[in-house]
């Protein structure tokens, strides 16, 4: 096959309309049914700049999902952190070990349509269903060129996002957490390089979130699936699991 840059045999001229492709993800990744994820989620705010990377599986049919977060290692190289299990469901999410005060064997559920960012940066990972809901707001999208992602041919698109439009087109699920974001970000507009391979599925979308939360916080969020079809369990945890206290910041 040829790439992006010419030669013989094969079609690889671009989708004319590159903004409907791009908001077409989402339904790509439901009739693939699951696939494995990796998250990063890169903060700059003061001069200070830090990641939290997550490794997991969701399953796009069903709407759940669940990743390993690891916060970052402290100033001495030390692990400050035990990582954070999640697990994403529509509407809530539910970690463990998620803070100071938190019973070890306890989990800790939120309302993701109460968080004013909708956990596009709560969770210190996106989730990956959202992140692909989130292009159905694309606009002024253009078409980068063929490129590959951990050895897959992909096709690079390049545009903006409109939080509160995508939030209008999302499937029922995701559509309370996006119009809490649509109202808590700073910015609705959201910049994004996406990554789709030829049967339009997401293989890795990079989004660029700006919000004040005691300043002005940058924030760059990547998903990364690969392993399509791996089978995805998600096992919720008894009423009883989950911690009613307090938690500490």
């Amino acid at each position: 096959m040829s790439g992006c840059a010419g030669g013989a045999g094969g079609d690889e001229r671009p989708p004319a309309d590159a903004a409907a492709v791009v908001r077409g993800a989402a339904d790509a990744l439901t009739k693939t049914g699951s696939a494995r994820a990796r998250t990063a989620m890169e903060m700059a705010t003061g001069g200070t700049r830090v990641t939290i990377r997550g490794e997991g599986g969701v399953d796009f049919k069903n709407r759940m999902g669940q990743l390993l977060v690891m916060l970052p290692t402290d100033v001495k190289g030390e692990d400050e952190h035990r990582p954070i299990t999640e697990l994403l469901v529509p509407g809530a999410l539910y970690m463990k070990n998620r803070g100071a005060g938190v019973p070890a064997d306890k989990w800790v559920r939120v309302d993701t349509t109460t968080l004013a960012d909708g956990n596009l940066v709560t969770g210190g990972a996106t989730d990956p269903l959202v992140a692909a809901e989130l292009l159905r707001g694309a606009q002024e999208v253009t078409y980068v060129g063929e490129t590959e992602v951990a050895g897959t041919k992909v096709r690079h698109y390049r545009g903006t996002t409109d939080i509160g439009r995508a939030a209008g087109r999302a499937s029922a699920e995701v559509r309370g957490a996006l119009e809490a974001a649509a109202k808590g970000f700073s910015k609705d507009t959201v910049p994004f390089d996406v990554y789709l391979d030829e049967q339009g599925r997401l293989r890795k979308v990079r989004h660029r979130f700006t919000y004040v939360n005691n300043g002005v916080i940058d924030v760059s969020s990547t998903t990364l699936l690969y392993g399509f079809g791996t089978p995805v369990t998600v096992v919720l945890p008894a009423s009883g699991d989950i911690y009613a206290g307090k938690i500490a910041e």
